[in-house]
């Protein structure tokens, strides 16, 4: 058997408290290999976000390396890397503008410039939450918590990136909206499941075994393989 490819990983990753000694991660060495399916679990406040921005390379570390397919990722990759691992934070940040041109921005990045903006399939995902294409028209400061939760997610999955970086993408969104976040994430992944992968932080273990096929758990800044 063909051993899986390591598509994002990290070696001995460390970040320090910035007012003493301590440190908020450390020794943390993990894979994200094609097909994988992760959950990133823990207490509040244990790290599991800084984790998840260190490896899409938007905050600094103390110590230790993040790999992209093995290789280091120079600072003229950054961009091109965070097109293909994107990093969605439990509240998107939306630019002033309609819900579409909110989900136009990745492809107006000089990494996806030569792709047309799949408006179709962008109607089809916002079916699945019973919206249509008003919803496009409507403004970003208008949408509540919840659809502004769905508009990243969207955005997210329409850029087609290699590995998602999921941070509590369901905390706003009512159990329905929930279940579709779900779906669309496991179908996303099974469209190409030798090249996709996604590492996601969650706080419901219902949720976990829903999703997941193995965990990741950090302790006192510590991480281990729970299951």
């Amino acid at each position: 058997m063909t051993p899986r490819a390591s598509l994002l990983s990290a070696r001995d990753l460390g970040r320090r408290h910035p007012s003493d000694d301590g440190w908020l991660f450390q020794d943390i060495d993990l894979d994200l290999e094609s097909g994988d399916r992760l959950a990133l679990v823990g207490p509040t406040g244990s790290g599991k976000s800084l984790i998840l921005r260190a490896l899409a390379l938007l905050d600094p570390v103390d110590r230790g390396e993040v790999l992209w397919e093995g290789l280091r990722v120079s600072d003229s990759e950054v961009p091109t890397y965070r097109s293909k691992a994107i990093y969605l934070q439990q509240r998107s940040p939306l630019v002033p503008g309609t819900v579409e041109e909110n989900l136009r921005l990745p492809f107006e990045l000089r990494s996806r410039s030569h792709q047309p903006f799949p408006r179709d399939e962008a109607l089809h995902l916002l079916e699945q939450f019973g919206a249509g294409e008003d919803f496009l028209a409507k403004r970003g400061v208008n949408l509540s918590g919840g659809e502004r939760q769905i508009v990243g997610l969207l955005r997210a999955l329409l850029a087609n990136p290699t590995v998602l970086l999921l941070d509590e993408p369901t905390a706003s969104l009512d159990r329905d909206s929930a279940a579709i976040v779900e779906q669309l994430v496991l179908a996303w992944q099974a469209d190409s499941p030798d090249d996709r992968t996604y590492l996601w932080v969650s706080h419901d273990p219902e949720q976990v075994v829903r999703v997941t096929d193995r965990i990741l758990k950090l302790d006192r800044g510590r991480l281990e393989v729970s299951s």
